[in-house]
């Protein structure tokens, strides 16, 4: 006889965390308040009563599905840590451009918010890889190393790095992170 599949849905929000749990085709869901120092605790409360509810124990669960805009939602209504951004060279300035598509793509007199990092709080580092992997400028980490002993010492809390086609190669992000975490660690 084949298990029966019981899945789990997390979704943490900013102010609460949604839970669901599916079990043959029953759905048993619940509400918590997020907790901010420690997300996870939110979702463990939500997790026992979704079992409690449907009568199972956490250990029969088969899948779980998580997904959270807690982070999204500090970014975008500025709180948490001070961050800077590091990206490859000549592209600081993305962010703030916006040109993805808007809903008043065409309206001229259009107030946009200010961007999510300041240009003071955006860093470059010389850097380049093309679109299909391959290293175009290779990273320098005396270059890092100068950079991060720089953001450091601006005070900044958290550090946010995006490098053009890193989803293809992520090797200078790696060492960028190799270095912050030797330089500022915690």
């Amino acid at each position: 006889m084949q298990k029966q599949a019981v899945r789990l849905g997390v979704d943490i929000g900013g102010t609460f965390t949604d839970v669901v749990l599916e079990r043959g085709g029953a759905l048993f869901s619940t509400k918590v308040l997020t907790t901010y120092r420690a997300p996870e605790e939110a979702i463990v409360e939500g997790m026992a009563r979704v079992c409690a509810q449907a009568q199972i124990n956490p250990g029969e669960i088969t899948q779980i599905i998580h997904g959270t805009t807690l982070a999204t939602n500090a970014l975008i209504e500025r709180r948490g840590a001070k961050t800077a951004l590091i990206t490859t060279e000549g592209f600081r300035d993305v962010i703030e451009m916006r040109t993805e598509s808007r809903f008043e793509q065409y309206d001229l007199n259009l107030t946009l918010p200010p961007p999510l990092l300041p240009r003071n709080f955006r860093y470059t580092i010389t850097e380049r890889m093309q679109a299909d992997g391959q290293v175009l400028r290779p990273i320098n980490r005396a270059e890092i190393e100068a950079l991060v002993g720089e953001i450091k010492q601006a005070g900044f809390e958290s550090i946010a790095v995006g490098f053009l086609h890193s989803y293809v190669n992520d090797a200078h992000e790696r060492l960028v992170a190799e270095v912050v975490s030797e330089k500022m660690p915690g």
